[in-house]
């Protein structure tokens, strides 16, 4: 066990694979193991995890700063990006950055809509001439981060994909139309989780295309029957939840709300610092650290450092559970 930021965890030396799959704190994976036992034994009904929802989906809030009241939720990312690919006019010109994950612009392609794709950089000064932009806040194969300071000033309507930034990074995206993210890799919970956050005007134009009981103003006085009656906020978007998730979703998410993010940031970004620095290679403002070096992958492999390679490179990722013993354990295995 590690104990990190007032928590434990159950990670092993040289896990470096938050990227892909975050480790939960104790106090998570104990609340699903317990979600188990009562699903079991049959101690649950279907409202039990209500308040869990609710406790997840103000958290989320808070972390991406965006009232709770307009945040929707759901089970992945491509879910959610689907409502908005859903929701724009046919002739929507949509513009992303080139290598940007596929679950937020595959459902816009789905939908046969116009996208353009540019280097990341170069993402702001094309803004103006498209219709929506939908990039993500930190990119998933090499963790290099959109200027969103530049994109806020081109005045497009917005999509964040906020996956790989939130959890790790103090987070201010009220001004974007929508932000999304899952709930598997930085936020420490499981598979089966992710929120979309929506501008008042970007939830008045969002189709609700998955509406089902849950997304009922009351949901357990919409189950039976027509009229269609969705609740008047962003919980008109929500899916159904999956129980398990969001009972860890319930203590990991209202957890990392109440940190120092600046502190967990430092942290994570400096052992990655630290790991380059010894690599002689450019510091890097993100946790995600990205490693064309022959033979890394098969090295890592064979000493137990856990990573994953994505675009060619080999993907190394920092979090809060993170020490300078992991950033010894990659050396070791690469020299």
């Amino acid at each position: 066990m590690r104990e990190a930021f007032g928590t434990t965890f159950d990670v092993p030396l040289g896990y470096l694979n938050t990227a892909a799959v975050g480790v939960p704190p104790a106090p998570t994976a104990a609340a699903v193991a317990d979600a188990v036992r009562r699903w079991s034994t049959g101690l649950d009904n279907g409202g039990t995890a209500d308040p869990h929802v609710t406790a997840a989906r103000r958290a989320f809030g808070r972390l991406v700063g965006v009232p709770g009241d307009r945040v929707a939720s759901g089970a992945s990312v491509s879910q959610l990006v689907a409502l908005v690919a859903a929701s724009v006019p046919p002739t929507t010109s949509v513009l992303v950055a080139k290598g940007d994950f596929t679950s937020l612009t595959f459902p816009f392609a789905a939908h046969d809509l116009r996208i353009t794709e540019v280097d990341l950089d170069d993402v702001p000064a094309h803004a103006p001439r498209h219709d929506l932009v939908a990039v993500s806040v930190v990119q998933s194969a090499d963790g290099r981060a959109a200027d969103l300071d530049a994109l806020r000033a081109a005045g497009t309507p917005v999509l964040l994909d906020a996956t790989q930034a939130v959890g790790w990074t103090p987070l201010d995206l009220g001004w974007a139309d929508w932000v999304v993210a899952a709930g598997y890799k930085f936020l420490m919970a499981p598979r089966g989780c992710a929120w979309l956050a929506c501008s008042p005007a970007a939830l008045a134009r969002t189709t609700p295309a998955a509406a089902n009981w849950y997304a009922g103003d009351d949901p357990w006085t919409s189950v039976y029957g027509l009229p269609l009656r969705l609740a008047p906020d962003a919980r008109r978007l929500d899916l159904s939840p999956v129980w398990l998730s969001q009972f860890g979703a319930a203590e990991s998410l209202p957890y990392l709300a109440g940190l120092d993010l600046g502190e967990v940031r430092e942290h994570a970004v400096g052992l990655a610092n630290d790991l380059l620095t010894a690599l002689d290679l450019p510091p890097t403002p993100s946790p995600i650290v990205s490693l064309g070096l022959p033979g890394a992958a098969e090295k890592l492999a064979a000493a137990g450092v856990r990573s994953s390679v994505r675009a060619g490179r080999v993907r190394l990722a920092f979090h809060l559970y993170n020490t300078a013993e992991d950033v010894d354990a990659v050396l070791a295995a690469l020299r």
